[in-house]
């Protein structure tokens, strides 16, 4: 293990394994003065930027009519905790082109976890 390595591992913290595809709650700390509260942010998982600490994730849901993304820093002490709700099947690792789709274009086929316990 480098110097890096070792300085990081400390500032990591406990996150499930998501990845793109998947639709998911974020909770956030948010300071408003000198109050702080939890808001959620909902939305598919469009990219995940790996690198230790350094990690992030891109999550893009529809507010409004208007697309909205966030980038997380995925050990930031400022998320509480990420539920990945749904899991998707999907081919590439970036999911950009979602960007120039609306409504049911912009839905994923769902993937199922098990195939074993669907068939009887």
């Amino acid at each position: 293990m480098g110097a890096i390595e070792v300085v990081e591992q400390p500032q990591i913290a406990d996150r499930p394994a998501m990845k793109s595809g998947d639709t998911v709650k974020v909770h956030v700390k948010v300071r408003e003065g000198d109050k702080e509260r939890i808001q959620i942010f909902e939305g598919v998982v469009i990219g995940v930027h790996r690198g230790g600490a350094r990690a992030s994730f891109t999550v893009r849901k529809v507010s409004f009519g208007q697309g909205v993304e966030r980038i997380f820093p995925l050990h930031s002490p400022t998320i509480q905790k990420v539920e990945v709700t749904r899991s998707a099947r999907v081919r590439r690792a970036k999911l950009y082109y979602l960007r120039d789709l609306k409504g049911k274009a912009a839905r994923m086929e769902q993937r199922e976890e098990s195939r074993e316990g669907s068939r009887k």
